[in-house]
């Protein structure tokens, strides 16, 4: 056994079978199975059960992909200290988020570890759930930040402290506008703008709000001029568009705590480099 044939290994069970862990390893489906054949006969074991669709490990399938994170992150520490050891750790930490005030705590862990590592740089996207989930599948991120369940078989994540609250963004001329809270029964007679995400729907606790969905987005700025220009109301985060002084719009919360809490994930079963693992540290030591 070696280390890129663990990667292999590993590959197949997060992907769930050769194919797509052929396509996300950009190697060609029968080398994969060629390497998989050899382990396995190597092994005396069979690690598969083939399904139509996807892979079953079996009972050995199972020891051995627990044994084979636990080289890739013996193999990831190792580079780590050694990196650290030359005092020479750069490179690029890619994160995905979701517009929220709560991106605070990556922004202040990234300043931190850019003091003690100025090599290392932060390439910024912004984006919503669906966006930042496919570039963090394809490998184009390293972390994203999001507020909506996610499948934690397959992410690690970090969940930040504060949760966001959602309100409604509107003109100053609107009727609302004069509540101090919206009511969620008033939703089903405007016209809403939503986040992409969302998939059209608002739920309260279990119960989903009908609503006339006139436009979505995925970022909160350009929501806002469809707002200010009348087509619609957002629902958003509060604090995002700027509502004071001449502006034309204002935000109200909605009369229900609706709350979303952010959490930074990122993929299990693949080698970090040692920039990305120092500032999982950093954040974690910063939520401490």
């Amino acid at each position: 056994m070696d280390f890129r044939t663990m990667q292999y290994y590993l590959a197949i069970t997060r992907e769930g079978n050769i194919s797509a862990a052929a396509e996300a390893l950009h190697i060609s489906q029968p080398a994969l199975s060629r390497q998989i054949k050899e382990l396995e006969e190597e092994l005396g074991v069979t690690l598969f059960v083939r399904g139509q669709r996807r892979i079953t490990l079996t009972e050995e399938g199972m020891v051995l992909r627990r044994r084979a994170e636990e080289m890739l992150r013996l193999m990831e520490l190792t580079e780590a200290e050694i990196s650290q050891v030359r005092n020479k750790v750069a490179g690029d930490i890619r994160i995905g988020a979701g517009e929220s005030h709560v991106f605070h705590y990556i922004s202040r862990a990234a300043g931190k570890l850019h003091e003690a590592h100025p090599d290392i740089r932060f390439l910024i996207n912004s984006g919503d759930t669906q966006d930042l989930l496919e570039q963090l599948d394809n490998g184009l991120l390293d972390f994203a930040l999001i507020f909506s369940p996610f499948d934690q078989g397959l992410y690690h994540s970090i969940e930040l402290p504060e949760s966001e609250h959602f309100g409604l963004l509107m003109r100053k001329d609107s009727p609302f506008a004069q509540m101090e809270t919206i009511p969620l029964q008033a939703l089903e007679s405007i016209p809403l703008i939503l986040s992409r995400a969302s998939n059209g729907r608002i739920f309260a606790g279990k119960e989903e709000i009908r609503c006339n969905v006139v436009a979505t987005y995925n970022l909160i700025y350009n929501a806002s001029l469809l707002v200010e220009d009348g087509v619609g109301y957002a629902i958003g985060f509060d604090g995002l568009i700027n509502t004071t002084g001449d502006s034309p719009l204002t935000f109200r919360p909605l009369e229900a705590s609706v709350q979303s809490r952010g959490t930074l994930i990122w993929k299990k079963y693949q080698v970090l480099s040692p920039a990305v693992r120092l500032f999982i540290q950093e954040l974690r030591q910063q939520l401490e």
